[in-house]
């Protein structure tokens, strides 16, 4: 049963304004910090997101590696090719002539673990900066966040990036 919220509290939330736009604006901050730090392996944070996908699950179907990334089919496409290009990534004949395989290469493999490095450091410093205990809130209430989203049914798939 939900608490029916004070007239102080309603008062309050229309002055803060959009929910959209105040989450907008600290995924833009977070992404910054970690785009950064991620910049000094020489990728991008959806980059090192992709490798280290593929990294865990090994050679995939690329179908399969952007339904467990929570990403469109084209938005995975566009994100493979300059991974490919960079020799990070190598896309191979599949079990049948019409799929597909992603696989990290070894070259792949030495670049995940220095961006690896990298991205520990930036979530050392984020956490040091809003320190550990705001940062354990913010995952908790993200996380119940996403769980009453997902029961109203507004939970839709795939993420575009």
């Amino acid at each position: 049963m939900r608490k029916t919220p004070s007239q102080s509290s309603l008062t309050e939330l229309k002055a803060q304004g959009c929910t959209n736009m105040r989450l907008r604006q600290l995924m833009r901050r977070v992404a910054q910090h970690y785009d950064l730090e991620m910049a000094r392996a020489g990728l991008k944070t959806t980059q090192y997101s992709l490798l280290s996908h593929v990294y865990k699950l090994g050679p995939l179907r690329p179908g399969e590696l952007a339904l467990s990334m929570k990403v469109s089919a084209s938005t995975l496409t566009r994100n493979l090719k300059p991974l490919i290009d960079a020799g990070w990534l190598e896309l191979t004949a599949g079990t049948d002539a019409r799929s597909r395989t992603v696989s990290l290469t070894a070259a792949g493999r030495a670049k995940r673990d220095e961006a690896r490095h990298r991205w520990k450091v930036a979530q050392d410093s984020l956490n040091e900066r809003l320190g550990v205990e705001r940062v354990l809130a913010l995952h908790r209430l993200i996380n119940e966040s996403l769980e009453l989203l997902s029961l109203a049914g507004a939970d839709s798939g795939a993420d575009d990036e």
